[in-house]
């Protein structure tokens, strides 16, 4: 009886030694948000119509980022906008590259600030330069996987010198979608 007490004694030890070992590599309980070494994508959209749905609109966007560290992100973005009326369609997209800072707020919130630069090119657009500030909010559903929204100034620019010109010109971006994690 008393070597099976020891017996129990030694398994119990060793077992907690395992669990805790796993617990403390990330094997056990999930880790909410991003980590140092995580990429991350993102797949989001929006639309508008008339009342009558004979003039649309519509945006698709998508990204990939990685992170440095548990709350700067380098990464690109590619948002592909469309408009349809009785009059003809154009199309227009922005590919950008974008860095971002993430705040820890509680286990499921992560609001960020950033900045991206990049090109539009399309139908109907003057291809250029543009630059803009952002910032937005996700939040966990899951320990990898996140709703968020987001919101961007950006303004276009042919060189260096419409920088600062043309900063008051900009336009307002905004965005919801599911990203994850891995």
């Amino acid at each position: 009886m008393r070597n099976n007490f020891k017996l129990l004694a030694v398994a119990a030890g060793l077992a907690s030694f395992g669990v805790g070992s796993g617990l403390a590599q990330g094997g056990g309980l999930a880790t909410w948000g991003m980590e140092k070494g995580d990429w991350e994508f993102t797949l989001g959209g929006g639309g508008q119509s008339s009342s009558d749905f004979d003039a649309n609109a519509g945006s698709f966007n998508a990204s990939v980022g990685y992170f440095l560290s548990n709350h700067f992100e380098l990464g690109l973005r590619q948002d592909l906008s469309f408009a349809a009326s009785d009059a003809g369609g154009s199309t227009f997209a922005a590919t950008r590259l974008f860095a971002d800072f993430h705040f820890k707020l509680g286990q499921r919130w992560r609001p960020y600030i950033g900045a991206a630069i990049g090109g539009v090119y399309g139908d109907d657009v003057n291809e250029s330069f543009t630059g803009g500030f952002e910032a937005g909010l996700k939040y966990y559903v899951l320990p990898k996987t996140f709703l968020f929204g987001h919101f961007e100034y950006q303004w276009n620019f042919d060189d260096g010198d419409d920088i600062d010109d043309n900063f008051d010109d900009g336009s307002f971006l905004y965005k919801v979608g599911v990203g994850f994690n891995f």
